[in-house]
Order: structure tokens, then sequence, then C-alpha cells
């Protein structure tokens, strides 16, 4: 990993330079960077004073400016760290949601030359018309306007020129400098840093290849076949690759703009899209279990009728039919005030059978009801209760499904989205029926049947394989071959202590024969002399009384006798 990241030198000296520059050099000198880095021949890793105006800008702002200064790839990372209220404080939080992805759109001839590339034909060959200028751009791509041979409008979605490339080198010093966080920052001990790089390596790489957005857009548009208040824009595949991507292009009004006269004037009703956006919300969560995990006003189009239309499909939530169900339970269990039902399901969530101290469980979830459920229905913040709820998991140690704390932030963006259109929007009055509908689907005839069946599939599954495993671990004893592996937990300490004080026991011994011999030279007249002295015993004893006081010191410091 460390000979990969000398290839990117130059940009780990530009990385490290911003990160100083914003007041993170104590931070840089703890991971002993110099002693894993040179940075070229006669030259050497300097850490400068922090700006007067830097210095005097809060900690957690500084975090959000350095992000935006190093680029693409951290801005991302920081986009999902503002999702994992799990990780890290709410300060940092309410300053990553601030990122922006200001960045200047690239030439139009490089935009045609890439499209070239991924279709194998020219832009003029595979558009009636191309649009000069970009509409959109963003970090990793950018989108042009464009016509078909058949007339049909398309947005064109281009990769960034090297921009792989360019998020590969920072994913390589990203993961880097985490192992080293790792190793010399104790701040890091309650986050798995290096596996936090890697989920966000994963996630971005998937981000690049846009046939699997082309995918996820598909995916939904099958979902919502049968909805007429939403509409899912067509993807053409034809004109499609992994770095290009042709969809419908999408006019309509932006939902930020709908509560103005001239929008209203076209039948357009903020209270019906508020109502009609969090549906949708909601049938994505607890019916398809795929969702939006980021519908912010700049993803959502509003078309003639009240019509929604989310953009951008490259960040998508996912929950099973069993996490779907949990949730359910756990909002149905808020309203009815049942914190034991409540406990049960969070522990049933999170993959544990009990915790430490279920009553102190119990106790931090009776507190979150008061908080939520008595008050009316209408002050219900679903977001909040699931934010909260993720506050809940984490301080018991438990941890909640991947993608929960996505599904936390999506409903938060969409309630905050909802109240700005409509100031009597209520987001549980929508949520209850939904929650109920599952509840209620899974006491259905049909249900219980499908799960019976697989039950009975899965029983005869064990029934027909059990003789065979049964007879292959019996060969396996009856060989010598069959291996069990034991775990001892708390035994740790127990095994230094022996190791100390076998290492004692061994350090005495050679000393006691060092005092001996030294006593049986010097007995013996062996020359060399000095004042009728051996030397060599001399030496011994000398030798011997240095290693005692040793000793003898080590077992002060750690005051056992």
């Amino acid at each position: 990993m460390i000979s990969s990241t000398y290839r990117h030198i130059n940009r780990y000296r530009a990385i490290i330079a911003i990160l100083v520059k914003y007041g993170f050099g104590e931070v840089l000198a703890k991971l002993e960077l110099q002693k894993h880095l040179e940075f070229g021949k006669g030259k050497s890793f300097v850490l400068g004073e922090t700006a007067a105006e830097i210095a005097a800008v809060s900690h957690w702002a500084r975090v959000r400016m350095a992000l935006e200064e190093l680029g693409p790839t951290f801005v991302k990372f920081g986009q999902m760290m503002s999702t994992r209220s799990d990780m890290i404080p709410h300060e940092l939080i309410t300053e990553l949601e601030k990122l922006q992805e200001e960045v200047p759109p690239f030439s139009t001839e490089d935009a045609k030359r890439i499209i070239a590339e991924e279709l194998n034909s020219s832009v003029d060959r595979i558009f009636m018309d191309f649009s000069g200028s970009s509409i959109a751009a963003a970090s990793i791509a950018q989108v042009h306007k464009a016509v078909l041979p058949g007339g049909e409008e398309v947005a064109v979605k281009i990769q960034r020129p090297d921009i792989d490339k360019i998020i590969e080198a920072d994913l390589e010093i990203m993961l880097h400098l985490a192992t080293l966080a790792e190793k010399y920052l104790k701040e890091t001990e309650a986050i798995d840093i290096v596996k936090l790089v890697e989920e966000f390596a994963r996630v971005i790489r998937k981000e690049l290849n846009f046939r699997i957005e082309a995918a996820y857009i598909e995916r939904f548009a099958n979902n919502f076949r049968d909805d007429t208040t939403i509409h899912v824009p067509k993807v053409y595949n034809g004109f499609s690759s992994g770095k290009v991507l042709t969809m419908e292009f999408i006019g309509g009004y932006k939902v930020t703009d709908i509560t103005k006269t001239e929008v209203r004037e076209h039948g357009i009703d903020p209270k019906v899209v508020a109502s009609r956006g969090l549906d949708l919300i909601l049938k994505q969560i607890f019916e398809h279990g795929f969702f939006h995990a980021d519908p912010h006003p700049g993803n959502i189009r509003v078309l003639d009728g009240n019509v929604i239309c989310f953009l951008d499909y490259g960040m998508m939530g996912r929950l099973s039919a069993r996490h779907r169900e949990d949730l359910a339970d756990i909002f149905i269990g808020i309203i009815s005030r049942d914190e034991h039902k409540i406990t049960k399901t969070i522990l049933k969530l999170t993959g544990r059978s009990h915790v430490r101290d279920v009553e102190e469980l119990e106790s931090d979830i009776a507190e979150l009801i008061e908080v939520y459920a008595y008050g009316s229905l209408k002050e219900l913040e679903i977001g909040g209760v699931i934010t909260h709820m993720g506050d809940v998991i984490i301080e018991h140690h438990l941890e909640g499904p991947r993608d929960f704390y996505l599904l936390a932030k999506a409903l938060v963006t969409i309630e905050g989205v909802g109240r700005e259109l409509d100031p009597e929007f209520n987001a549980a009055k929508h949520a209850e029926p939904f929650a109920k509908k599952l509840i209620m689907d899974r006491m259905s005839p049909r249900r219980l049947i499908k799960d019976f069946y697989h039950s009975a599939t899965e029983a005869s599954v064990l029934v027909r394989d059990f003789p065979a495993e049964a007879r292959e671990i019996l060969t396996l004893l009856k060989q010598g071959e069959a291996n069990i592996k034991f775990e001892h937990r708390g035994l740790d300490p127990m095994l230094k202590t022996f190791d100390q004080i076998t290492n004692r026991m061994v350090f005495a011994i050679v000393l006691a024969s060092l005092v001996i011999g030294s006593a049986l030279i010097v007995l013996s007249g062996v020359p060399p002399k000095w004042h009728e002295i051996p030397v060599i015993g001399i030496v011994g004893f000398l030798g011997a009384g240095i290693m005692g006081f040793g000793l003898l010191f080590s077992i002060l410091r750690h005051g056992k006798m």
C-alpha cells in the first residue's frame, strides 16, 4: 500500500499541505508520516502554521472547508459521513451537510471525445443536436442536453475526464492515512476507520459505473409502473455506457419554485406535491425496500398535474422485508407507547438476542416515547424518530442495518421539503397506514402459507442432508482430523501477568547465576587482577548489581512487590 502511495507522491503532498493549512498539522504529526514516507530527495515533511483567519473558524467548519478544497473524492466521503450520526458528532454532521460540489464544467470538446470513445461513433452521428454548454456540472459528471435521431429530447450525463484515476489515487492515499490513524490515533478506536474507507471505496466505484445507475432507474420505474403520481425518466441503453448515461430530458418546475404565484397558476398545488412526495418515499421504504436516498430539492422536479419526478439515482438505499417489518413495529410501538415491544424489535433489528442492561435500554426507549409520542400526531417527525433511534442503538453498542442511516437522512430531507411546501404538513398521518398495512400483511393467510412453505422446504433440506453430514463428521472423528476450536475470553490479562512472572523468574535465575559465578572466579584468583581481585569477577559483580537494581526498579514502578 505504501509503495503504491509513492506513485501519487505529488498528490499526497498537496493533500498534506491543505490539511496543514486548515489546522490539522498536529494530527498529521501524530501519524508519524515522516517515518513512513519521504517527500522526494532532500525534502521532508514540515508542519507549517495555520493562518490566523482560518484558525479563528470553528474546528468542524475547518473540517468541511478542508474537504471542499481536497476535491471530489473527499467531498463525496464527507457527504457519505453526513448520514452516519452513529459515528460522528452532530456539530460535524451539520457542517458536512453544507458540503458543496462547486466545480467548473469541463470543455464541450472533452465531452464529445468521451462520448465518441464510449459509443464508438462521433457526436454528430449519434445525436441530431448536442448542446454546446452543460446544463449541470458536478464533481463526477456533467449533463448536456441533446436530441436523438427520433426527435426525443434527452439529458446526456458524461463522466469527467480521468475522474476514475483521480479517485483511485485519492482512495489509495485515504486508505493509507486511515491505516496510520488506526495505529496512532486513540480517537479512532471507537470507529473502524479502515473498514469505513473500504466501504466508501465500494460505494464510489459503483457511482462511477453509470450502467449500475441505469439499472437502478429501470428497477425504480418497474416498482412504480402503475402509479400515475410519479414519472421516472426513461433510460436509452443503446446510447449509454459505463461513462455515458443518456436518459429522458425532464422539464417541469423546481420543487422550491412551486410556491410562486406564476407556477401555481399552471395548476401546481404545493400541498398536493408535499403529500405525494412523502407517500412516494414511504411506498419506496415500506413496500419496495428500495428507496431514493438523497431526495433533496435539487433532485425533485414537479411536472404538470402535480406529478413528481426524482432525479439522480446514484445513491439508493435498500431494506430487507424483515427490516421493513421491524421498522413498522417500531413506529406502531411509539404510537401505542409500548417501550417493551420497541426494545424487543430493536434487538431483533440489530441481530442481538440481549444486551448487558435491558432495563437501561427500555428506559432510554421510554424517554424517546415521551419526546415523540405524547405530542400530537401532527408534530411527530418520522425522520427525527429514526435518528433518535440510531443514537440509542449506538449508545448501547448495537449495530443497525447498513442503510438504516440513509433511511433517516431520506426521511428528514423529504419532511423538510414537505414543511416548506405545506405548513400543515403531517408526516406521521401518512406513515401510519403504511406501517399498519405491513403489520397486517404479516398475518394474512397468504403470507402465513408462504412462510410455512419456506420453513417446510428448509426442514426437508435439513432432514435430507443430515445423515450425510453426520457421517462426514464421524469419519473425521475416526481419522483424527476433526478440529475443535475454543475461544477463551478474559484470559489476556492473566496471560500477560503470567508472562511477566515468568520473565522475572528467568531474570532472577540469570542474576543469581551471575553472582555465584563471579564469586567463584574471585575465590579462584584467576588473573588479570586489580588490587589482588580478579577483573572478570569484578565485572560480573557490577553487571549483577546493575541487573538487580533494574529488576527492583521495574517492580517498584509497577507498584507490585
